[in-house]
This record gives C-alpha cells, structure tokens and sequence, in this order.
C-alpha cells in the first residue's frame, strides 16, 4: 500500500511534521528523503531494504557511487543528495566549534572529531589551533599516513602554531582500525609535540585519539 493511503499519524513526512523527526525511525527518516517508493514497494520498505543492504545509516552514506547507484530506488541524483546530505552534517558540526569560539565543551570537540575522521582509511593527523583565550583559530588536517601510522613531524605543527599566533593546540589523530586505545606511539609523539611546543610557550590542551565509535581524550586520562 502506498505511504498516503496510511493512516496520517503514521506517514513518515506527518509524523515528523507532528511529533519531530527524533520520533521517526531510521528507515522513516530516509522515506522522507527518497520521497518515493518502487514499483509495488512503499518508500519505507525500500528504505527498510537499503538499510539491510548497507548494513545502516553509516553504510549507506560510505557507500561509494557505483555501489548506491546500482542499488533500486537509488540513482547518481540521489547518491548525490546523500553525499550533499553528509557534508552538510559536517559542516553543521564544524559552525559548533567555529573560528572565534571558545572551546568550553569537549563533547562538542569530540562530537566533530568523530564525524570528520573516524571513517577515514588511513590515519590522519590533526591540529586545532587556539588563541590565548581558547578560542578557535584553525582546524587543519596536517599528515597523512597508511593504514598504520602517519608520519608527523613536530617542527611542523610548530611553524603551523606560529604562523597561526596561536597560544595553545588541541591534537587529534584517527585509529582506522576503529579501537581509539592510544598506543606507545601515540605517547610518544604527544610528548615530543608538547616538548617542541613548550620552547616557544605554546600549550597542548588535549590529544584526542578517534576510534569508530569513541574518541579518547588524553587530557581525560590524565596522560597531559
């Protein structure tokens, strides 16, 4: 049966309208945006299908184009919206911990944090670059690495932190492996970063590490 046959209370589009889309499911929630159903299947159903197909939310917004286009109900038009679906949450995120902004919240860091790293293939090493009053200058993405390990150099990130005028740093790398557990590495070039840092009185608030589903705070931890 089509979704506007259904009782109103029930149609995904109604029942966001009324209630507020944190009511909807997941598979509620992508009907709304495939607006339209296939042949013989309702919009939900087909959502239902792609979740199961995509194994969730996650998996078909990393699918890549080939993969979604070739999937029923979907098409290049739609993998497009999706991708202009995810970037938008990211940047939504991003206007959170914007330039000028104090930095009062590690959830929001880390909330970001997660969205802009954790899928990554290889590890990505990050720097947020703060003034004197913790307030945001920069967020760069400054070495890349394989699956393993990335190859950061602390002079680097030092030459960044001056050209910025900044007063402290907030580190942040990914684990694509997915367990955000630092590692002897990951202590070890924290210290040598905060060693370099201190010659030129910068701080180093924070080293996040961004696993799948956590982000691990150094500063949390104690180990800064």
């Amino acid at each position: 049966m089509a979704i506007k046959h259904w009782p109103e209370s029930e149609q995904p589009r109604e029942k966001l309208l009324n209630i507020g889309p944190q009511a909807l499911s997941d598979a509620e929630l992508l009907a709304v945006f495939l607006r339209t159903g296939t042949k013989g299947k309702s919009a939900v159903e087909v959502a239902r299908d792609l979740l199961k197909r995509f194994d969730g939310l996650r998996g078909l917004l990393q699918a890549d184009e080939n993969a979604t286009c070739e999937t029923l109900g979907l098409g290049k038009v739609k993998y497009a919206q999706l991708q202009a679906t995810l970037e938008l949450a990211r940047r939504y995120l991003y206007e959170t911990i914007k330039r000028g902004k104090v930095l009062s919240s590690p959830d929001e860091t880390r909330n970001y944090l997660l969205m802009r790293m954790r899928d990554y293939s290889q590890e990505v090493f990050s720097c947020l670059f703060l003034d004197n009053k913790h307030r945001i200058i920069a967020f760069e993405e400054m070495f890349r690495g394989t699956v393993d390990s990335a190859s950061v150099y602390p002079r680097e990130i030092v030459k960044r932190a001056l050209e910025h005028n900044s007063a402290a740093l907030i580190l942040a790398h990914n684990h694509p492996s997915g367990d955000p557990s630092p590692s002897p590495a990951d202590h070890s070039i924290t210290k040598k970063i905060k060693s370099a840092l201190n010659l030129v009185d910068i701080r180093v608030l924070d080293h996040f590490v961004v696993g799948d589903k956590e982000c691990v705070s150094f500063a949390e931890m104690g180990l800064i």
